[in-house]
C-alpha cells in the first residue's frame, strides 16, 4: 500500500474518533496526531485495530483503534458481556469478577469495565485495589462467578496495558468460548454499542475478605509446617517489582509461620512507571539486582521476585562460592515438584489418583520425578490456560498436584486455575526450610536432584525476522524442517519426531506414525534424540519471531561435576544449532 493511500485511510478512520461520541481528551489527542506533519504516530494509532485474541487484549496505552484506552477496553467487555448473556441465558444472575494491577490507567479500565458489565445488567465483583492475577482467578470460583477479566499486561514495558478473559472454571477462556467472544467483540461496530452507563447497585467491591480465603487457601497446601516452625527465621529477601505481589506474598509468608521477610523499599512502591528497573519481568538479572544488593547486605537465603501481577516468580540463590546466581523458571519448577512429590510420598497421600502437568517445552526432567513418584503427568501446549484446561477435565476425577511451565509459572493448588507467583513463594520457602532441615542450601538441593535424574540444561533462542518477507522466512523454515526431517542433532539419532500442526509422531528408525492427543493443532515441531536432547521449534504467535527450546542431558556424577556439565552442555547446544542451521 502506498503511504499516501495508507495516510488518507487512517486519517479518515482518525476522523470518525472526532465525534462527540468521544471524550474531550481523546478528541484533542486524536487532532494533535491529524494535525502534526509527522503522520508515524497517526498511523500506528489507526492503520488497524487492536485485535481481541485468544489471549484478549494486549498493547500500547493511548488514542485510536490500535491502542489501549476505554473504547478498546469498552469494546472488549461490551462483546464479553454480549456472549455471557447469551451463553448463560438460563441463570437468574450472571457474574463476574474484576481484578487489575499496578499499571498506568489500570484501575480507570476495570472501572470502565465495571460500569459496561453492570449496565448490561450482570453483576460486578470488582477489588477494591490492585490485587495478583491468581487470586482475581481464586475469586472466580469462590464467589460462584461466570466470568472474569483482569487488566494486566504481565511483564511487558510500562507503556503497555492488556485484558485477559477468564471462564467459570477460573481458567483463561480456551475453545469454543475464545472465538466465540472475539466474534462478539468483533460486532461492536461503534462506539453507541457500548453501554458505559453503569448500574452501581449491581457493582460490589471485595477485598479483604477474599484476601482471607485465598491465603487460608494456600496455607491448606503447606506440607511441613513444623519443619518452617524450626526454620522460621530464615532471611527471605523479597521484591514485588512495583507490583501486586505487595498485596499478598509478606503477608502469605508470614501467616505461613516466616518472621524474616526483608524488602526492598524502593521497590514496594505501588507504579505503572516501574521507576527503579527497565523491564519489571522477574526472567531478567537487572530485574533482581537491587534485591540481590539487599541480599548481600543481610546474607539472606533466598531473593524472590514477582512480576507486576503476581503470576510469575524469579528466584536467586547463592552457589557453593557463596555467589548469587539466577534459577530459571525450569529449575525452579524441579525443585517445587521435586519436594511436592517426596513429600506426598512420605505422608502417604498418593493413592494413584495424583496427576502433575507440564508445558512440552519445560524440562523433561519433571518427568522423571513424576515416573519416580508414580505420578501421572500431563504434556500440553505453551499458556497456562492449556493447563487449566486439564485440571477441568480431570476435576473431581484425579487430584492435581502441582503443575508449571519453564517461563517462570507454577501452580501448587487446584482452587486457582492460572499460574500463581503468591503460592509459588509460600512453597519455595518452604523448600527452603526443608533443605535447611537436611543441612542444605537451595543449590545443593538443586544439584541434588541432578545427581538423582541426570544434569539437564535448557536454552531458548529466538530468531527475529521482521515485516512480510520476515513472516515468509520464518514460514520456510518450517516448511523446510517438515520437508527434510532431521536424522540427527549435535550427532545423536533422531529417535522421535512429534508435529502437533498434523497430530502426528514418527519414529524415524520404525517409520512408525502415531496420533498425538492435544485439543487442537499447533505449529510446533518437536525432536528427541537417542542421548537425551529435546529440540522444539514454533513460530511466535505474538512477535516476528521463531524460537527454539533446547534441552540436553549430560553425566554429572558428584555435585562438583555442575560445572563441567554445564559447560559439555553448552558446547553441545551449539553443535545442536549447527544441526538446525541457525
Amino acid at each position: 500500500m502506498e503511504n499516501s493511500q495508507l495516510i488518507q485511510e487512517v486519517t479518515a478512520k482518525a476522523k470518525v474518533w472526532l465525534g462527540s461520541a468521544y471524550d474531550e481528551q481523546t478528541r484533542a489527542d486524536v487532532q494533535r496526531m491529524l494535525d502534526a506533519e509527522d503522520k508515524t504516530e497517526l498511523i500506528e494509532s489507526f492503520y488497524r485495530v487492536l485485535e481481541f485474541g485468544t489471549g484478549g487484549l494486549r498493547g500500547i496505552m493511548g488514542s485510536g483503534t490500535n491502542r489501549m484506552n476505554r473504547y478498546t477496553v469498552g469494546a472488549a467487555t461490551q462483546g464479553l458481556a454480549n456472549y455471557l448473556k447469551k451463553n448463560f441465558a438460563n441463570l437468574q444472575e450472571i457474574k463476574v469478577a474484576i481484578g487489575h494491577d499496578c499499571r498506568n490507567n489500570s484501575r480507570l479500565f476495570a472501572e470502565i469495565s465495571a460500569d459496561i458489565f453492570s449496565a448490561n445488567g450482570i453483576h460486578v465483583y470488582l477489588f477494591e485495589s490492585l490485587r495478583p492475577t491468581p487470586e482475581m482467578s481464586f475469586a472466580i470460583r469462590h464467589l460462584g462467578c461466570q466470568s472474569g477479566i483482569i487488566l494486566t499486561a504481565s511483564h511487558n514495558p510500562k507503556e503497555y496495558n492488556g485484558y485477559k478473559a477468564y471462564w467459570d472454571d477460573g481458567g483463561q477462556v480456551i475453545a469454543p468460548h475464545d472465538h466465540n467472544i472475539i466474534d462478539e467483540v468483533n460486532a461492536i461496530q461503534s462506539v453507541s454499542d457500548i453501554k458505559f452507563s453503569g448500574n452501581k447497585q449491581l457493582i460490589t467491591i471485595i477485598g479483604e475478605e477474599i484476601d482471607k480465603a485465598y491465603i487460608d487457601g494456600i496455607l491448606g497446601v503447606s506440607l511441613s509446617p513444623e519443619v518452617i516452625k524450626r526454620h522460621n527465621d530464615l532471611k527471605i529477601v523479597y521484591t514485588p517489582i512495583h507490583g501486586t505481589g505487595i498485596k499478598c506474598i509478606p503477608r502469605c509468608l508470614k501467616a505461613m509461620g516466616f518472621t524474616n521477610i526483608i524488602d526492598v523499599p524502593e521497590q514496594n512502591v505501588i507504579s505503572g512507571d516501574f521507576p527503579t528497573v527497565v523491564s519489571p519481568n522477574p526472567e531478567e538479572p537487572a530485574a533482581l539486582s537491587m534485591a540481590i544488593a539487599k541480599a548481600k547486605e543481610v546474607d539472606a537465603d533466598v531473593v524472590m521476585a514477582s512480576d507486576p501481577d503476581a503470576d510469575r516468580l524469579g528466584i536467586a540463590v547463592k552457589d557453593d562460592k557463596g555467589e548469587w546466581i539466577l534459577v530459571s523458571g525450569n529449575q525452579n519448577a524441579l525443585l517445587i515438584t521435586n519436594y511436592m512429590l517426596k513429600r506426598w510420598k512420605e505422608l502417604g497421600k498418593l493413592t494413584g489418583k495424583e496427576y502433575m502437568v507440564k508445558t512440552i517445552v519445560t524440562t523433561e526432567l519433571l518427568k522423571d520425578i513424576a515416573d519416580k513418584n508414580g505420578v501421572e503427568i500431563y504434556d500440553v501446549y505453551t499458556g497456562f490456560k492449556w493447563i487449566a484446561d486439564v485440571m477441568l477435565k480431570n476435576e473431581g476425577k484425579k487430584t492435581f498436584i502441582c503443575g508449571g511451565e519453564e517461563s517462570y509459572g507454577f501452580l501448587v493448588e487446584d482452587f486457582v486455575r492460572d499460574k500463581d507467583a503468591v503460592s509459588a513463594a509460600a512453597m519455595v520457602a518452604e523448600v527452603l526450610a526443608w533443605a535447611k532441615e537436611q543441612g542444605k542450601s537451595l543449590y545443593e538441593l538443586l544439584l541434588d536432584i541432578y545427581l538423582e535424574f541426570g544434569y539437564s540444561k535448557e536454552k531458548g533462542i529466538s530468531i527475529v525476522r521482521k515485516g512480510k518477507s520476515g513472516a515468509e522466512e520464518i514460514q520456510a523454515m518450517m516448511d523446510n524442517y517438515r520437508a527434510n526431517p532431521l536424522k540427527d542433532l549435535a550427532g545423536s539419532p533422531v529417535t522421535l519426531i512429534r508435529d502437533f500442526k498434523t497430530l502426528k509422531s514418527l519414529n524415524p528408525a520404525t517409520g512408525e506414525v502415531k496420533d498425538l492427543v492435544m485439543p487442537e493443532p499447533s505449529n510446533v515441531l518437536q525432536y528427541f534424540t537417542a542421548d537425551g536432547t529435546k529440540v522444539s521449534v514454533r513460530p511466535s504467535g505474538t512477535e516476528p519471531k521463531i524460537k527454539f527450546y533446547m534441552e540436553v542431558r549430560t553425566p554429572m556424577a558428584t555435585r562438583a561435576d555442575y560445572a563441567a556439565a554445564g559447560a559439555a552442555a553448552e558446547e553441545k547446544i551449539e553443535k545442536i544449532k549447527a544441526s538446525l542451521g541457525i
